[in-house]
Parts: C-alpha cells; structure tokens; sequence
C-alpha cells in the first residue's frame, strides 16, 4: 500500500515538475499503476470513453463556444462603455470597472475574461495607472469567472460529487460578489493612496446612460437569459450553454452585425481546441482517481485526515491550505479529480453540505490562479500587458489577501452561499 500511494503522488508529482503536460502526468501515472497492479489494460480505453461521455461535460465546449463568439462580437467593450459611464471619475475608477466587468463577463462566458486585459489595461496604462497594478486589477479579477455561474469548474465539480449543477450556480452568485466586493475595496484603497483617478471621463446625464445603455443593452440581456433559462427551470445548465451560444450568434450577425462567416469558422477552431484540451484532462483525470480509488488509496489518506484532528474547523483550514498549495501547480479540473475522491468522505464525517464545500474549495481555486508558480492569470496579463511577472506579483499579493478575507467570510458563515439556491428551492 505505501508503494502505491508513492506511485500514485510522487510519480505524477514529478512528471509536473519536470514539464510533462497535467493530462498526460495524470493519464501516464494511471497506466503505469494498471499495468503494474495487473488491473487490465483495457480498462484504460474504456475508463477513458466513460469519463467524457457524459451529457453534463456537453455544457462545457458549449459555454466556451458561447464565450469566443460574446468575445468576437464586441460585447466586451461595450460592457466595458457602460460600466466606466456609471463608475465615471471616482477614484479607481476603471480598476473597478475592470472588476465589475470580469463579474459579468463570467456570468456571460462561463471562462477566464482573458480578452478584457486586451481593452482594460491599456486604457488603464493611458490614464495613468501603473501598469504592473492594472495587470494584477485583471489577473485577480478573471478568477471570478469560476465562481459567478455559469462556471466550467462548478460543472465539473457537480459530475464527481452528483451534486445539482443548477445549485452550484446559483451558491456561486453571492460568494462571488463578496470577492468582487473584497477586490474592489483593495483596488480603492490602493487607487487612493497612488491619487489613481480618470478627470476627462464622459459626464453622466440621462441622454449619455440612455445611449450607452442601448448600445450594451443586448450584452448586459445576456446573464438574463442564460441564467434566468437555468432558475427559471426552463432549461438545464448543458441546454443554457446552447441558447448562450444561439443567443450570441443572433446578436452578433443581426444586432451589432459584428461577426461574419470567417469569423465564425475563427471562433469555433478556438472553441473545438480550447475544448479538447479540457477533456483530454477530464478523461486523464477521471481514469487516475479512478485507480486510485481501486487501489484504496483515497478512503486511507481520507481516514488519515481525519485522524488527524476530529475538529471540523481544523480540517477545513487544512484542506484550504492544501487546495491553496495544489492550485500554484495545477488547474481546476485536475485538482478536482486528485483531491475530491478524498474530501467526499471528510464532507459526510462532518455532516458538511457538498454545494457549500463546493464553493469553498473553487474560491481556493481561483485565488491560486494568481499564485506562483503556475499563475495562470497572471501569465496572460503579462503577456497582454508586455510587464514582467515580478511587478504583477508585488500588487496581486494585496488581492489574494482580499481574496482570502472573503474566503473567510464565506466559510464562517455558509448560509451566505446556501440562501439563494434555498430561495429556488435547488437544495
């Protein structure tokens, strides 16, 4: 058994460190324990067919789909129009848009608002903000996209533990807030204090809000649609990804006329890869929990944290630092498979509700996309932006501290994340 549990951590442990891409780090330790505990190697093709053929995954090259074609039709800078009007001069201004527009891009696109870095930061740059702060303002705030629904990671995490992904959702919407809100008080204060504050800003009146409003209003319609279909019990969350998708073909060839046939054929090369990146992880990911649940392996390192300490509060911190640590090194998916085969049998020891653990464990996941190593956002706002890491890394550390503020909030007191699914009667 001790032979195993090394194979089985230690071996995929140093495929990462030595750059062997996540899914195959997973699939290969699986193959290599199938083949050496003579567990059959056909189960391998068959585990992995089983891992993807499963209709909650359809939603995910769905929502991505969704996302590129909302990307390619320009609501993202008419999002950005609005929003900036409302906030107008305050101070921090557009580092708050930023945030609020990340918040509603998730709820749009389901996926990390890589594209708003592209309009964000430089105007940013060109009013003034360092930019090294506006690439830790984007990086931070792209977290958001998976906890405010509709959120890939929030599917996923509903397939391994069978919870309802329609209340997943619907937990994610005010835990996700209280981290925009623990953000935007941190770009504040720090706007305050480096005297950030945009002075040629168009002045709101009626007339302004009223055209900026029709230009962004089929964009802002968008989360309505998408997630009202959900809670409204029209739709299932896989069947809202398609109306996300139809919704942003119609507005982007006939009301803001912006996307055409090529750039179509772009948008879905982009989906079609994008997409099979994320299941060849899941399938990998699926067959390695898989044989370490043959293999016993997650029921004795469970049972070992639980004799650890029988004090849930104890337990809970160690699992967020542990989640904390995996998410510098490893993506969502693939902490998912590694680790809740582990925590499912600690979540019924301690009688914690799964929807609420769900969110818990996804907030750790966005906050270690902006912790090195492996900073996943702050790579793509670095190359965005053309500023090196170490100067995103001074001002992302003030988020990740406000994330964690948050996160706190939210594990002390749980009903904040089970009011509104309790509300639509999901849980």
């Amino acid at each position: 058994m001790i032979l195993s549990i090394v194979l089985f951590f230690v071996l995929f442990l140093v495929l990462i460190f030595i750059g062997v891409p996540i899914g195959v780090s997973l699939g290969s330790t699986a193959l290599i324990l199938i083949i050496k505990y003579q567990m059959g190697i056909q189960v391998f093709s068959a585990n992995f067919y089983a891992g993807i053929a499963k209709f909650p995954l359809l939603a995910i090259p769905f929502f991505i789909l969704a996302g590129v074609i909302f990307e390619k039709a320009d609501i993202a800078k008419r999002i950005v129009d609005f929003s900036r009007l409302i906030v107008g001069n305050m101070t921090g201004g557009l580092a708050i848009v930023t945030i609020i527009v990340a918040i509603f891009w998730g709820a749009v696109s389901g996926s990390g608002p890589a594209i708003l870095g592209l309009i964000l930061i430089p105007a940013m740059v060109a009013d003034g903000y360092d930019k090294g702060f506006a690439s830790a303002v984007t990086a931070s705030s792209s977290g958001l996209a998976i906890i405010i629904p509709p959120s890939i990671a929030f599917i996923v995490y509903g397939l391994i533990t069978q919870d309802s992904v329609s209340a997943l959702f619907a937990a994610g919407v005010v835990p996700g807030l209280i981290i925009g809100l623990c953000l935007i008080m941190a770009a504040y204060l720090v706007s305050k204090k480096k005297g950030y504050k945009v002075e040629n800003v168009e002045k709101l009146t009626l007339k302004s809000f009223l055209s900026v409003l029709k230009d962004a209003f089929w964009g802002l319609l968008a989360p309505v649609i998408i997630l009202g279909s959900i809670y409204g019990g029209i739709a299932t969350p896989t069947e809202a990804a398609v109306i996300a998708v139809f919704y942003g073909l119609f507005v982007g060839f006939f009301i803001y006329k912006t996307l055409t046939l090529k750039i179509l054929y772009k948008a879905l090369v982009t989906s079609v890869v994008s997409s099979a990146v994320v299941m060849i992880v899941v399938s990998f990911a699926g067959l390695y929990s898989w044989v370490g649940n043959v293999l016993g392996i997650m029921d004795m390192v469970a049972n070992g944290i639980i004799n650890f300490s029988d004090n849930p509060i104890v337990v809970i911190l160690l699992i967020n630092v542990t989640i904390l640590i995996a998410g510098m090194f490893l993506d969502a998916i693939s902490i998912y498979y590694v680790f809740l085969p582990i925590f499912i049998p600690i979540i019924h020891h301690f009688g914690w509700n799964s929807i609420w653990f769900g969110v818990v464990l996804t907030i750790n996941l966005a906050i270690g996309q902006v912790t090195p190593p492996v900073a996943v956002n702050m790579y793509v706002a670095s190359n965005v932006a053309g500023v090196p890491i170490e100067d995103i890394s001074k001002w992302a550390f003030l988020f990740v501290l406000a994330s964690v503020v948050g996160l706190a909030i939210i594990i002390l007191f749980p009903e904040l994340t089970l009011w509104l699914p309790r509300l639509l009667n999901l849980i």
